[in-house]
């Protein structure tokens, strides 16, 4: 357990500073057969459909309704009143996290016409925002001090947190243009660790190099409504895919997994990689003990809920078509 003092300067000074989606539909099930994603296709094809985010449906209200602060704001009560601002990041993760099963699954939600701007929505989740959210929680949570957490209006958390969101989610923390959102799970996880908000520990665990290349988005620029308004975008996120492709990469193979599993730990965040050509990241989810074995809390397309996976991670992987591996990144504490 961790024990810190956390301050009103600390607030004060939070305040001052003030992907693609990548959800593979996947199901759940008990024979070792390869199980179908979001078509129903066990070879994976339902992958590329989750991949494109043409953008018909999504939320029209920036950033955030009265209903969707209400959820941040008993959320963060709730962890104070149960004594979880004390855990560790990764039990913070876990703990919020589970508060969230049975929450409606959504596509595209960050798909918002008009141009980007920073969408908050916690009634419904995908895959993605799912962790972006459940992140910036609890570190929000390990953030602000609990006397103004537990506050009956709750109104000062809203800035800390829509930082804490546009940190995640936006490459180097800020918010410019479509281009500017970290599209890419495997590059959302490497900025993180430039931001010192994760640490991609794929490579320790026995991660081996991934060279596929990825250039998903620009081969298939009729499938995303903001390239398609604005074709500038795609100059911009070639250049993002050439310095992706230039990085080294590490995934834990979905026959390793079992092998190393072990060594992951609650509240780590798993990626599942996409064996589709050109994509990174089939879908994510946060690592779960559970019966003394890793599960994935996520929030997939089958099922239509945040849930728990039935099967442990290593098995549910070598089950999904499209998937191939993991990578994983670990949440790193507040400073």
């Amino acid at each position: 357990m961790l024990t810190r003092a956390k301050t009103v300067r600390r607030w004060l000074a939070v305040l001052s500073v003030c992907v693609l989606g990548a959800c593979a539909g996947d199901s759940e099930g008990s024979s070792g057969s390869a199980l179908s994603t979001d078509t129903g296709a066990p070879d994976g094809t339902g992958a590329v459909e989750v991949a494109i985010a043409d953008a018909q449906t999504g939320p029209t209200t920036l950033p955030g309704t009265e209903a969707d602060w209400t959820i941040v704001q008993d959320k963060t009560r709730w962890a104070v009143e149960q004594g979880y601002s004390e855990l560790s990041i990764g039990e913070l993760v876990v703990r919020i996290g589970e508060t969230f099963v049975g929450t409606p699954y959504a596509p595209y939600t960050l798909e918002a016409p008009g141009e980007e701007g920073l969408v908050i929505e916690l009634e419904e989740l995908d895959c993605v925002t799912f962790v972006e959210n459940v992140l910036a929680l609890a570190r929000l949570v390990q953030t602000v001090p609990d006397e103004l957490l537990v506050a009956r209006t709750g109104d000062g958390q809203r800035p800390v947190f829509s930082r804490q969101l546009e940190n995640i989610r936006y490459r180097g923390g800020v918010l410019e243009q479509y281009p500017s959102r970290l599209h890419y799970f495997s590059e959302w996880i490497s900025d993180n660790d430039e931001m010192g908000l994760v640490r991609d520990v794929s490579q320790e665990l026995g991660g081996i190099a991934e060279d596929e290349p990825i250039d998903f988005m620009t081969t298939h620029p009729d499938s995303y409504r903001q390239i398609r308004e604005d074709p500038a975008f795609l100059a911009e996120l070639k250049e993002v895919e050439a310095s992706l492709n230039a990085q080294p990469r590490y995934y834990i193979p979905q026959d390793r997994i079992a092998l190393v599993e072990d060594r992951i730990q609650d509240g780590d965040i798993i990626a599942a990689t996409s064996s589709v050509a050109g994509l990174d990241i089939a879908h994510t989810g946060i690592a779960l003990w559970k019966d003394g074995r890793l599960h994935l809390l996520h929030a997939p397309l089958a099922g239509g809920v945040v849930q728990i996976s039935e099967v442990p991670l290593a098995e549910r992987i070598q089950r999904i078509g499209g998937q191939d591996g993991v990578m994983v990144a670990r949440p790193l504490e507040t400073q």
